[in-house]
């Protein structure tokens, strides 16, 4: 299944607290309860006015349609090609 990375933009996302993150990640769980088990939600890197988010979904329509549902901003999505890592070099 296709991996996707989403960059989010949301001014402020590294200052948002605990309690905002928790209900932002409950209220995209909830969307992907009502989408079912084709679109997953793997984790999200928070910087500080981005959220970057990978998710494994088997289009980019998918992905789009999470976050329209959600009100989440997806300002980019591209599809994942390849994974590297250090042990690549090896």
């Amino acid at each position: 299944m296709p991996k996707f990375v989403i960059e989010r933009e949301i001014p402020g996302a590294g200052d948002l607290s605990a309690e905002e993150l928790q209900g932002i990640s409950a209220k995209s769980c909830g969307v992907l309860n009502e989408l079912g088990p084709q679109v997953q939600w793997l984790q999200s890197y928070v910087t500080d006015d981005k959220v970057y988010c990978i998710y494994i979904a088997p289009d980019q329509e998918l992905v789009v349609k999470h976050a329209e549902m959600g009100g989440f901003p997806a300002n980019s999505v591209s599809a994942v090609k390849t994974i590297i890592d250090p042990t690549t070099a090896e």
